[in-house]
């Protein structure tokens, strides 16, 4: 894995050209989460195969475009279909959009995904507020020869989700009476399911969700210095004494019911920045 300077500004500048104007916000939309871009007004779009070195989306639910456009009076750049480690990318390729929006301007991160509940006391359809995380993907966004070229090799990670836009958000929630859980995101390679014995596993180690994605974005927006928040939309209970097989079908449909509460968070904690 390597990454250069001229990589970088050369997909900044298509972008640039194309109307993206010193974005504030960055938002990178999990599967089944893709409604938020109908708030955005007067958007601009580029298709991730039209930006200069920019990875292709091939799951047939990610839509794989970067959009730019105001929301709450913010101007937005909105990444619609993530990449994963599963689909044979490397880190430097599932975290480059993130280094791309920080070239951009982007001042804040905001993340989300769809993600199983660990921990039983979650439901299908609760919101989690991820406080923390555990990386199971076997590798570093970081772990690459000239990383030191874009910022400190050696990246502290003992608060890795900003405490204030956590807390905005939990405020949030009580007032707007949407159910928020908090807990500790882990990150696996997939794209299998795990096995009952995984899902005690995780259960054991302290996780409250598990999910393919966020993890490698974050790290590389810490070692970028962009303050995030994240939050897991949980679309399956991983109870291992009951465990039926997955619809990722249902998957994607629970995630697009319990969309409209994570868009009402986003928005209101885009107004309140």
């Amino acid at each position: 894995m390597r990454l250069s300077e001229q990589q970088l500004q050369d997909s900044t500048a298509y972008l640039m050209d194309k109307g993206f104007d010193e974005p504030e916000i960055g938002i990178v939309l999990g599967t089944g989460l893709g409604k938020l871009v109908e708030a955005i007004e007067d958007p601009i779009t580029a298709h991730y195969n039209q930006i200069p070195y920019f990875p292709l989306a091939t799951v047939e639910f990610h839509s794989g475009k970067l959009i730019y456009g105001i929301i709450e009076g913010k101007k937005v750049v909105v990444m619609e279909g993530r990449f994963h480690l599963y689909e044979g990318y490397d880190f430097v390729d599932v975290t480059y959009p993130i280094r791309i929006m920080h070239k951009l301007g982007i001042k804040k991160l905001f993340v989300s995904n769809a993600a199983g509940a660990i921990n039983l006391d979650f439901k299908k359809g609760d919101i989690m507020l991820i406080e923390d995380h555990i990386n199971l993907q076997g590798g570093s966004p970081l772990a690459f020869s000239n990383v030191d070229k874009f910022g400190n090799r050696f990246v502290d990670m003992s608060e890795p989700y900003d405490k204030t836009m956590r807390n905005t958000l939990i405020t949030i929630a009580k007032r707007e009476n949407i159910r928020l859980q908090k807990g500790v995101y882990a990150a696996v390679i997939g794209p299998q399911l795990e096995t009952k014995a995984e899902y005690r596993m995780l259960k054991i180690i302290g996780s409250d969700a598990v999910g393919m994605s966020t993890v490698p974005e974050v790290i590389v927006a810490n070692h970028l210095q962009i303050p995030i928040v994240a939050v897991s939309v949980l679309t399956d209970e991983c109870d291992p004494d009951n465990l039926e097989p997955v619809d990722i079908q249902e998957i994607i449909g629970i995630a697009n019911k319990t969309e409209p509460k994570m868009i009402k968070l986003f928005t209101e904690l885009i107004k309140e920045l």
